[in-house]
C-alpha cells in the first residue's frame, strides 16, 4: 500500500524559493516531446500529418482561414481597425483630402513623353495607333501644371499647419502617382508628413516615395479605404482625374447631398476640365438634383485660391477649420 503523505504537523519546513524562471523548466512536461518512435514506430509521421494540417494553423497566423468567403466580416474588421488604430497613435485628426489623375505628371516628364512620341510618330507616320497616343500624350502635358499645383497645395496647407502642430492635421491621398504623388510630395517639401491610403490591386502597384512611411496604408477593401478618406476629413480637393477620382468625388457628394455627413469643402481645381467633364447645369435643368445641389462645391485655379476658399467656407460657417488636439 502507499506510504500516506505526512500529516502538516510532521512535514518538513520549505525554505522560501527563488522565483521560477519565466519560460524555461528543469522538467519538460509530457506534452513538451513527442510520441516516441520507440513506443509507436508510426507516431512521428502522423505527427508530422498533424502539425503540417491547415486546421492546427493558429486562427491569425492561417493566411488561408482570413481569406474564406465566411470570414469576410473578420477582414472587413481588421482592415478598418489597423489604419484607425495607427492613425490615433500619431495623432492624426484632421485631414484635407486631394484626389486627382495617376496619369499626369510632373510637367518635364510630360514634355519628354511627347518628344518620344513626335520622334517615334515621324518614323511612322502611316500609325493611326502611335498618332493617338501622340495626341493624348499632348493633353496630359496641356493638364501637367496641376501637378504643379496640386504640389504647391500640399506645401501651402503644410506651411500653415507648420506653427500649429497641436492641430494634428495632414494632407492624405490615395497614395499613388501623379496628382496624389503631387500633394504628398508639396507636404515633404514642407518637411511635414503626409498620409496616403492605397489598395490592393490584382496587378502590382507602388506607393508614391513621399508618403510619410508610417502612414502608408494598405487597403483590402474599396469600401473602407473610402471610409478611412472621409473620417477625419475638413475638405475634399479634386483635380482633374478619371474613374476613381470620379468615385470619390460623386460619393462625397451624395454623403453630403443626404446629408450623411455634416457639409465640408468640396473644390475642383481647373473648371475647363470639370464642366466639360461633368455637366451639373444640365443634370439640375433635367430635375435629376436640386439647383442647391449645384452649391455643394466650387472651382478654383491656384494652390492659394484653393486654401483660402477652404478658409473662407469654414469662417462663413463660424467655426474653425481645425479644433485643436484631444490630448493637447
Amino acid at each position: 500500500m502507499p506510504r500516506p503523505y505526512p500529516p502538516p504537523e510532521n512535514r518538513p519546513c520549505r525554505a522560501e524559493p527563488n522565483p521560477p524562471h519565466p519560460d524555461r523548466r528543469d522538467e519538460p512536461l509530457p506534452w513538451q516531446r513527442p510520441k516516441p518512435l520507440a513506443e509507436d514506430a508510426d507516431a512521428p509521421s502522423r505527427i508530422q500529418a498533424i502539425l503540417g494540417s491547415d486546421s492546427y494553423r493558429q486562427a491569425d497566423e492561417d493566411p488561408g482561414f482570413f481569406h474564406r468567403d465566411d470570414t469576410r466580416g473578420l477582414r472587413l474588421q481588421v482592415d478598418y481597425l489597423k489604419p484607425e488604430l495607427l492613425l490615433n497613435e500619431h495623432g492624426i485628426e484632421h485631414t484635407i483630402v486631394v484626389f486627382g489623375s495617376t496619369r499626369i505628371p510632373e510637367p518635364w516628364v510630360a514634355r519628354q513623353n511627347v518628344a518620344d512620341l513626335e520622334t517615334a510618330s515621324a518614323a511612322s507616320p502611316d500609325d493611326r495607333r502611335l498618332a493617338q497616343r501622340l495626341a493624348i500624350a499632348r493633353r496630359i502635358a496641356a493638364k501637367s501644371h496641376y501637378y504643379d499645383i496640386a504640389r504647391a497645395f500640399g506645401r501651402r496647407v503644410s506651411d500653415a499647419l507648420a506653427d500649429r502642430p497641436n492641430y494634428r492635421a495632414v494632407v492624405v491621398t490615395g497614395g499613388g502617382p501623379g496628382i496624389m504623388e503631387a500633394a504628398n510630395r508639396g507636404a515633404f517639401d514642407a518637411g511635414a508628413q503626409s498620409v496616403g491610403l492605397n489598395i490592393t490591386l490584382p496587378h502590382e502597384q507602388y506607393p508614391n516615395p513621399y508618403i510619410t512611411p508610417r502612414l502608408c496604408f494598405r487597403f483590402h477593401y474599396f469600401a473602407l479605404r473610402k471610409l478611412h478618406f472621409l473620417l477625419r476629413a475638413r475638405a475634399l480637393v479634386a483635380f482633374p482625374g478619371g474613374y476613381g477620382t470620379l468615385d470619390e468625388l460623386f460619393e462625397t457628394l451624395t454623403l453630403v447631398q443626404t446629408r450623411k455627413i455634416k457639409p465640408l469643402p468640396i473644390v475642383l481645381v481647373g473648371r475647363e476640365y470639370w464642366e466639360r467633364a461633368i455637366d451639373i447645369d444640365f443634370m439640375i435643368a433635367e430635375g435629376v438634383i436640386d439647383i442647391e445641389d449645384g452649391d455643394l462645391f466650387w472651382y478654383a485655379e491656384t494652390a492659394d485660391e484653393i486654401w483660402d476658399g477652404i478658409q473662407r467656407w469654414y469662417a462663413a460657417c463660424g467655426e474653425p477649420l481645425f479644433l485643436p488636439g484631444q490630448f493637447d
